[in-house]
């Protein structure tokens, strides 16, 4: 009886700090400024004529590297500034984003070219009830209030919907 009080005083602790405007997040987020009608970004691209938003949800780093490298060819076909690329992770793909991922020092180039990497909020809480704390991210991931929301607001602005 005890350990189940302790686990809901502790998931109602979990889930407040989570809804104070983001407040227990180390990383950047729209939580507060996303507007569906105007799509904003940490890297904004003005003249980029190719719009691409590659989708990962799976928790696999096979695919985490093919999603990479899509992102890298795309870059060097098109010009970094001729080319806005978000990633988008969220549900077991947030995981490519979390501090420990194999591919970190990837993202870190990449988003040093400008892609960004954006990350799911709902899968963030989601993660950080099962946990018990929010899991730490990459430093380059944007939180995003719902992954596939930001997904097709992208896509109702033209974005190329990228799923490898």
């Amino acid at each position: 009886m005890f350990s189940s009080i302790s686990r809901t005083i502790t998931g109602i602790a979990v889930a407040t700090s989570l809804t104070i405007t983001g407040a227990a997040y180390a990383n950047p987020s729209m939580l507060k400024t996303f507007q569906f009608d105007h799509p904003i970004f940490q890297h904004p691209h003005p003249f980029a004529t190719s719009h691409m938003v590659i989708q990962i949800s799976g928790n696999d780093p096979a695919i985490w590297s093919l999603a990479l490298n899509n992102a890298e060819n795309a870059l060097k076909l098109l010009g970094n500034d001729q080319t806005q690329i978000v990633l988008v992770a969220f549900g077991p793909g947030l995981h490519m984003l979390l501090a420990n991922s194999p591919v970190a020092d990837r993202i870190n180039a990449l988003n040093k070219s400008g892609v960004e990497f954006d990350a799911c909020n709902n899968t963030l809480q989601a993660m950080a009830r099962a946990l018990g704390h929010v899991p730490k991210l990459v430093p380059q991931a944007m939180i995003v209030p719902a992954g596939i929301v930001r997904i097709v607001q992208l896509e109702s602005h033209g974005f190329s919907y990228i799923k490898p």
